[in-house]
């Protein structure tokens, strides 16, 4: 079996999910982003895996259901948080972060039996999942990040090394106010779509 591992803010007001804001406040911004994480966090729970963990900046939550490892995100770069996060796992590991609350345990159940790497693409040009059958920090560190190129680049890094790649489905991430819109329209039963509801309908404290 494999490591689930997610890599995530503590949602706080102001630290997450800022280009929420406008439309939505602060605390709305954060509200959604907690709710992404919790359903993010529910899926994880309920996908075959030998561990689960939790690579967090900040401190958990009641959000934070029983059965994950928490460890602390290093500092530098995404691209050396995500290396990092691998670095820790002795086999299989798939990594996802918080921003697909649509995610599903069936998306997050790979099987590494005939390829050396899973890679989930967001519309963005980013990522959402990136999986590894043996984890090597090398294959992450160095890529540039929030780029409309970083899964081409992070997709030619795994290509370079000789890996036999296979894709997941797209998922888009949650960004802007249209992100989180057509997302909560993909998972209407989720804390997230009810959240957005809320904070859509009403000034959040």
């Amino acid at each position: 079996m494999t490591t689930l591992l997610v890599i995530a803010k503590e949602p706080l007001p102001g630290r997450v999910k800022t280009r929420l804001t406008p439309p939505f406040t602060p605390v709305q911004a954060a509200r959604l982003a907690e709710a992404a994480l919790a359903d993010t966090l529910r899926a994880v729970a309920a996908a075959p895996a030998t561990r689960r963990v939790l690579v967090l900046d900040g401190a958990p939550g009641p959000w934070l259901p029983p059965g994950f490892d928490v460890v602390p995100q290093c500092a530098g770069g995404l691209d050396e948080r995500i290396a990092d996060a691998f670095a820790g796992c002795a086999g299989p590991a798939l990594l996802i972060g918080m921003d697909t609350p649509q995610v599903t345990p069936g998306l997050l159940s790979v099987d590494f039996a005939d390829c050396d790497a899973w890679f989930g693409p967001a519309p963005d040009g980013g990522f959402w999942a990136l999986g590894l059958a043996a984890p090597d920090p090398g294959l992450v560190r160095g890529v540039p990040m929030s780029t409309p190129t970083t899964g081409a680049a992070q997709r030619e890094r795994l290509a370079g090394a000789g890996l036999r790649v296979r894709e997941l489905p797209a998922l888009r991430d949650v960004d802007t106010e249209d992100d989180a819109r057509a997302v909560a329209a993909l998972a209407p039963g989720s804390d997230f779509a009810a959240c957005l509801a809320e904070c859509a309908a009403v000034a959040c404290p």
